[in-house]
């Protein structure tokens, strides 16, 4: 993580049922008192009561109580961009409300959703705006091609998690794409998505200071320089 602020990162993507919590506390033990202009932003409304368990969540009462809990272990007194993480059949007028007024009281700078539908961007804005959104989406993987239309069209980011598509079988079209540019192919699977919209920014995870320094600001230029190449449709 240190090294990945060094080459520029300035977005670190994290939730409070990675670990659970434990994610939250590396990343204060890292890069705590955090350098002007990093941005944290995490996730609150998924729970893991047991090994390989994940349960929705999004009363009120446990998403102020997961704000707490994500404020204390990441040493912040209000959370930058703060996502619904998972809805399960809906996102209900009362869980944004609650984001809402944690907005409100300044523990939250921009509420964002994570896994949505258009129908649950489009009911949560009716309450408070919606900065950021979260879903699975890469070259092999375009189940959300509207989602992304619609935050182009409002102004939404949309930040793509699984952005290199978990080694799906369209990477065949990636790998040739790669061969002809002389480009590795998690280089050009980025590429497309900086392609695909302006307010996509992928965030790709890594356990690698190689990959780190990879997928660094400085080597994202040279992404973008790939992405006015012609793609595959």
């Amino acid at each position: 993580m240190r090294r990945a602020v060094e080459l520029g990162v300035n977005l670190i993507d994290t939730a409070d049922s990675y670990g659970p919590g434990i994610s939250e506390e590396l990343i204060a033990e890292a890069l705590y008192p955090y350098p002007a202009g990093l941005v944290i932003a995490t996730k609150g409304g998924w729970e893991r009561p047991g090994p390989g368990q994940w349960t929705h969540n999004g009363s009120p009462k446990h998403l102020a109580q997961a704000l707490e809990g994500s404020l204390k272990r990441l040493r912040l007194d209000r959370i930058d961009v703060h996502h619904f993480h998972a809805p399960d059949n809906a996102v209900s007028s009362s869980i944004v409300e609650a984001l809402a007024k944690l907005r409100e009281q300044g523990k939250i700078r921009h509420v964002a959703l994570s896994n949505v539908t258009r129908e649950h961007i489009e009911r949560a804005r009716r309450i408070v705006p919606i900065a950021a959104v979260q879903n699975r989406y890469s070259f092999a993987d375009r189940e959300y091609d509207f989602v992304v239309d619609y935050c182009e069209k409002n102004g939404i980011a949309f930040l793509p998690w699984a952005p290199m598509g978990q080694a799906r079988k369209a990477h065949e079209a990636i790998e040739k794409v790669a061969k002809e540019l002389k480009a590795a192919p998690f280089q050009v699977a980025l590429a497309w998505l900086l392609k695909r919209s302006k307010v996509i920014l992928p965030i790709p995870g890594t356990s690698s200071p190689v990959h780190v320094e990879r997928t660094s600001q400085r080597r994202v230029l040279s992404y973008r320089r790939l992405s006015t190449k012609s793609f595959p449709q």
